[in-house]
């Protein structure tokens, strides 16, 4: 049934239009929502780029949303390389994506650290909380996961900006950039600042769960740079419209090695508080290509959607704007000193 409430109101199955004229690209699409994402999305005609890592795990998701259904008269799936550990790759990237097209319709940027094959998988019931991450600087000198939820996808869509750009002043256009992050963030205590490479590698050791703590730290991330995108982009005139979406308690993690030897622990809980992640994805297909955002524009620019497609207040942290322009800033001189 699931901790969070799905409407009926929404169902991607009979909600969406026909989008066989749509490019779009998700990161992390190859598992989990994003796989989830991509499969609601294609099934309604569009051309979906599936940004991974992994060439054989893309290619085995692509089988398998073959063997779910995925055929003739539906969208087409393309595996982009991307890995976001390396904002350098993020670049390169984009780079390779704006050879092969010559428009980008939606960006959907899934924004969740897997560190390596363990998985960094977190869930949450009331006020108990467990994630299984390690900490780690990367060589860049800034924690994967901050480099791999903020900054490298900071990095890809400032590299597909000028496409998104082009898109966007085309007659009739419909371009959306959708962040997904987590009410995770509500956890998120203090006073949290983005100055420098201290404040993003802080470790919280004394945190009841440090690792949970940073995860929240960069899904608040997330949220400050998805508003402040749209400020900007307003501010230029753009249309483009950008929004942050929490997807709500989804499976995504039972299955996975660290949990097997709790499984009599943990199912009993995802039955009662999770859903399967072909529903949790519901918000992330209604932010990228519901009609309803279309009709009511103005409403969903930098707004923050819960399931499924409501309108929410996240934290007052979370609508800092002065908050929002130091983490901005602090990642535009970084990448400056980076030479991107």
């Amino acid at each position: 049934m699931g901790f969070f409430s799905f409407s009926k109101a929404f169902d991607p199955v009979s909600d969406l239009p026909d989008l066989s004229d749509k490019v779009i690209l998700i990161t992390g699409g190859n598992a989990g929502i994003g796989y989830a994402t991509v499969k609601h999305l294609a099934r309604h005609g569009a051309k979906v780029y599936m940004a991974a890592r992994s060439q054989s795990r893309a290619e085995e998701a692509i089988a398998q949303l073959k063997e779910e259904g995925l055929g003739p008269g539906n969208g087409e799936v393309i595996w982009l390389e991307l890995d976001l550990k390396d904002p350098r790759n993020a670049k390169k990237a984009a780079e390779e994506f704006m050879k092969k097209e010559k428009r980008l319709d939606v960006l959907s940027l899934y924004m969740f650290f897997c560190h390596h094959d363990l998985g960094a998988e977190w869930f949450t019931v009331h006020n108990a909380a467990m994630l299984l991450e390690n900490f780690m600087i990367g060589p860049d000198g800034v924690q994967e996961i901050m480099m791999v939820n903020v900054i490298s996808h900071m990095v890809l869509t400032r590299s597909l900006q000028p496409l998104l750009d082009q898109t966007a002043a085309e007659p009739d256009s419909d371009v959306r950039i959708v962040v997904v992050a987590s009410d995770g963030h509500r956890f998120v205590s203090g006073e949290p600042r983005y100055r420098n490479l201290d404040d993003f590698n802080a470790e919280f050791k004394n945190a009841l769960s440090p690792s949970f703590a940073r995860y929240c730290m960069s899904k608040l991330a997330n949220i400050l740079y998805a508003s402040e995108l749209q400020r900007r982009l307003t501010a230029a005139g753009s249309p483009i419209t950008v929004i942050t979406v929490h997807p709500g308690a989804v499976n995504t993690f039972s299955h996975k090695p660290p949990l097997s030897r709790f499984k009599l622990l943990v199912m009993p809980i995802v039955y009662l508080f999770f859903v399967h992640q072909d529903k949790g994805a519901y918000t992330s297909a209604f932010a990228a290509a519901s009609e309803e955002v279309a009709k009511q524009r103005d409403k969903y620019k930098g707004a923050y959607l819960i399931p499924v497609g409501k309108v929410a207040e996240p934290t007052n942290i979370a609508r800092d704007e002065v908050l929002a322009k130091e983490l901005w800033d602090s990642v535009e001189k970084f990448l400056l000193e980076k030479g991107l």
